[in-house]
């Protein structure tokens, strides 16, 4: 009884942070180029009392045995990149990536950062910008007197001012790849963080070896589904109250045992 207490209490911490993961999801529903995060359970040790397989008799084995799980635990999360649809905005600085691919902000460190949102503006000094005024790497600086800015699908920008027919080029935003995208760290504010584990970055042309191309006047909607996460969610709470049933029980029959032996 006192080792199925700790095993629901397991359940129950497990479940907590299920339901984090899911509101946190939700609390994203609307961020640009947001990925939405998945739990991942695994089972915890077991106390073999038989061994699966042992000698029942000189001439017989153990079908099974007998093993007493210890519960659960979260191991981890998961990003899942999958692409969020796009929604079109028509202004001149946002920008999409459909397919695979990070754009590359600079901190105030130094440090280059990758996300997939999009949404550009332009400080004082005409200088490429993402909505907390950090710089787009390569940068790219609008010239005064542009009235007109193309962005390819291939990332070459291009300023027009009146009366002019060939633009200038200006310079082109390049994408970034990862092996395993799913190892980057979230840092917050749609940035991630290369680590040991999301393998450095592949930098590429949009379009090319497999790199998604550049959309603009349209941004990436998050990925999170809102009716997957109401289910889940649902699902969430049931197993903790399902867990907290267990633990009531636990209780009731150590009662049960203090009071009567």
């Amino acid at each position: 009884m006192h080792a199925a207490l700790y095993v629901s209490k397991t359940g129950l911490a497990a479940q907590d942070k299920q339901l984090t993961t899911i509101s946190n999801n939700l609390s994203n529903a609307s961020t640009i180029g947001f990925k939405r995060d998945r739990a991942v359970f695994e089972d915890l040790l077991y106390q073999i009392q038989r061994q699966p397989g042992g000698q029942s008799t000189v001439d017989t084995q153990l079908p099974s045995g007998l093993q007493l799980g210890a519960g659960v635990r979260v191991a981890g999360t998961s990003k899942e990149f999958t692409e969020g649809s796009l929604q079109v905005t028509d202004q001149t600085l946002d920008v999409a990536i459909n397919g695979r691919g990070f754009f590359q902000i600079v901190q105030p460190n130094g440090d280059v950062a990758y996300t997939r949102n999009g949404q550009f503006s332009l400080n004082r000094d005409g200088q490429v910008t993402d909505v907390n005024g950090l710089l787009l790497e390569p940068a790219i600086t609008i010239p005064q007197g542009t009235n007109r800015v193309t962005i390819g699908t291939d990332g070459v920008v291009t300023a027009y001012t009146d009366g002019q027919v060939n633009g200038q080029q200006l310079g082109n935003i390049q994408l970034v790849d990862f092996v395993n995208p799913a190892g980057l760290q979230a840092i917050g504010s749609n940035m991630f963080y290369q680590t040991a584990a999301s393998g450095d970055p592949i930098n590429s042309i949009p379009g090319q070896n497999g790199m998604g191309s550049l959309q603009q006047g349209s941004l990436e909607n998050s990925n999170v589904d809102i009716v997957e996460e109401m289910v889940n969610m649902i699902t969430t709470q049931r197993v903790y109250e399902m867990n907290s049933k267990v633990v009531s029980t636990a209780d009731q029959m150590l009662q049960f045992v203090s009071q009567n032996i």
